[in-house]
């Protein structure tokens, strides 16, 4: 980055220029007071009174099983074994939090008292189920919640369309919940916000879909992707584009500024509590959509992580050593380094040295 931005200014608003050599030059930031004559603040929540969530800055929890990639997943080869799934996905809340299971860990992160909001990612399973955060994953995580203690009713698992859910099999053909009973799904389709319109990035107005402003805690499952705009899609991303009105306004030089300035708000930066990513498999080249089946490609694994900055530097490279695996250029050289990364870290979203990141690795 040419030049340096403050966390203050950065919150603030103050104009920076040359964030990038692929942002645009003077990209001006809309003011706390700004905020503040839309009224925001009744939107933005806070923990339970008394809890205080369990934040980790840099640490990052990978799950492996074995090195038979086959013996993972159902016959299909697109789903992971419910049973595999469910041992990962404890194991990395239990490595994560030190907690002894699933429930435990999980009340690190939540309170009886919340309002919970998953928000899932089925962009690339929307034709066939073949690329999106699996059902088999997202169960145990909302079992998780409920054995912290939350209600059923106060627990949504929601995604931007319909398609999109149905990519991730919480919902069958007829549309109905194969969750526990009580849990609610739902899609915002771009338009389902009670906020009113704000200038979050720049002059681009914007608001938050409905699931989010009512929530009081959300909990991210992802996935590793690359992405022909911004490079890489992961943890970040998946906490702005997908739970704004807008999303397709808040693309250009290549996402960054627009992914940091978008979680930093305090609308959003204050809910989220947890980052889960489904990487049985990922996608190293044409992403996020799953066009071409040849790049997308086995990984085995789950991860864990409080910090979405360190998840995702994780996850991009991993991509990267996939694309070279497959005699491509990484994401750098073939100008498409997901330099929101490093913007997100500089104001103090988490953190991007390598050298600072705790990747801890545990094979079940």
């Amino acid at each position: 980055m040419a030049n340096k931005l403050s966390r203050r200014a950065f919150v603030e608003g103050s104009a920076i220029s040359a964030i990038s050599a692929a942002a645009a030059a003077s990209l001006s930031f809309t003011s706390r007071n700004a905020w503040a004559a839309k009224d925001l603040s009744k939107y933005v929540a806070a923990p339970p009174p008394g809890f205080a969530p369990l934040h980790l800055p840099g640490k990052v929890v990978k799950v492996t099983k074995g090195n038979d990639f086959a013996s993972l997943m159902q016959p299909n080869q697109l789903w992971p074994r419910p049973e595999v799934a469910r041992q990962m996905i404890e194991r990395a809340l239990t490595e994560l939090t030190g907690a002894p299971n699933a429930g435990e860990a999980m009340k690190k992160f939540v309170h009886p008292s919340d309002v919970v909001a998953v928000k899932v990612n089925g962009i690339a399973g929307q034709r066939g189920a073949t690329m999106a955060v699996n059902l088999e994953l997202i169960q145990p995580v909302v079992e998780a919640i409920l054995a912290a203690g939350v209600p059923a009713d106060k627990i949504t698992v929601f995604e931007q369309y319909p398609s999109y859910l149905l990519g991730t099999r919480v919902v069958n053909n007829k549309f109905k919940s194969v969750l526990p009973a009580g849990v609610k799904t739902g899609f915002h389709g771009n338009q389902d916000a009670v906020m009113p319109e704000a200038p979050i990035f720049a002059q681009v107005k914007t608001r938050y879909v409905r699931f989010v402003t009512e929530a009081t805690a959300v909990i991210d499952m992802t996935m590793m992707k690359d992405h022909s705009i911004c490079g890489y899609t992961g943890a970040l991303k998946n906490m702005t584009h997908g739970q704004i009105v807008n999303p397709q306004e808040h693309h250009a030089t290549q996402c960054n500024p627009q992914i940091p300035t978008l979680y930093n708000h305090p609308i959003l930066k204050g809910r989220v509590r947890l980052h889960l990513v489904d990487a049985y498999k990922i996608i190293y080249d044409g992403g996020p959509l799953d066009k071409n089946p040849e790049r997308r490609v086995p990984h085995g694994a789950v991860y864990a992580s409080t910090d979405p900055v360190a998840l995702d530097t994780v996850g991009w490279g991993v991509v990267d050593e996939a694309r070279k695996a497959h005699g491509m250029r990484t994401l750098e050289l073939s100008k498409r380094e997901p330099k929101y990364i490093k913007t997100a870290a500089e104001v103090g979203l988490g953190v991007v040295d390598l050298n600072q990141i705790k990747l801890k690795s545990v094979a079940v």
